[in-house]
């Protein structure tokens, strides 16, 4: 009696999907169903792998070895006995790498602010696999939910400033999927500006009228009294 191959599957026994560098990874071929021998066979998208047979029923394993940006991709496995023409192919697993974050940098366009203004705070990490995460607090105390970034940019949250003790020290978190891994960002602190007093306006035009009018009369020297007074000698 023999029986024809079911389509194989193509699963991950050791590992994941997303993986880092120099990671092992474990896969299985399996076809529950056609008359042993079976050859099992592995491609990363058309190129082949490895070859795996299988006697009975047992899985067709596959040891990898993720070394390089070149490993990852889709991979497929095909199943084969002596009666199914052409074989049968998996289902496919793409791997992607994980990348571990670099620290955030937080930042604020000014760092200094006065009492009942709005402020902006900016986290972002240069480097690490998207998404990216990021938290902001002040203190140990968090002031922001959990802010998820798809893409290559800041995570911005904006601030009042309301009275002295948001004048304190800023940090910001980010983290992604490799690992639990978190970074913690530099601290920053807004100072307080000085705030101009309105006299000084006043003072400034003053000292120019003044400056003017000495410059005016050391001309008014030069050109009108001293030939003046020569003339009348």
């Amino acid at each position: 009696f023999t029986e024809v191959l079911s389509n194989p599957k193509l699963t991950i026994v050791q590992g994941t999907l997303n993986v880092v560098m120099n990671q092992n990874v474990t896969l299985s071929c399996h076809s529950d169903s056609g008359s042993p021998p079976v050859r099992y066979t592995l491609f990363k998208h058309s190129q082949k792998v490895s070859t795996a047979n299988s006697s009975d029923f047992t899985l067709g394993l596959f040891n990898l070895t993720i070394n390089s940006a070149s490993d990852l991709g889709e991979y497929k496995c095909k199943a084969e006995n002596n009666i199914t023409s052409g074989g049968k192919y998996s289902n496919s697993l793409n791997f992607s790498l994980i990348e571990p974050i670099s620290k955030p940098v937080l930042s604020s366009p000014s760092s200094q602010a006065k009492k009942g203004q709005n402020v902006t705070l900016s986290c972002l990490s240069e480097n690490g696999s998207l998404p990216i995460t990021y938290k902001f607090f002040k203190g140990k105390q968090s002031i922001s939910p959990p802010v998820k970034i798809q893409k290559r940019e800041a995570a911005v949250i904006f601030l009042f400033i309301s009275s002295a003790s948001d004048f304190g020290t800023y940090k910001c978190k980010a983290e992604n999927s490799f690992y639990n891994y978190t970074k913690y960002s530099n601290s920053f602190s807004f100072t307080l500006a000085e705030e101009r007093s309105h006299s000084q306006p006043l003072i400034i035009s003053l000292g120019l009228i003044l400056l003017l009018f000495v410059i005016g009369f050391a001309l008014a020297i030069r050109f009108f009294i001293i030939p003046s007074y020569k003339a009348s000698e």
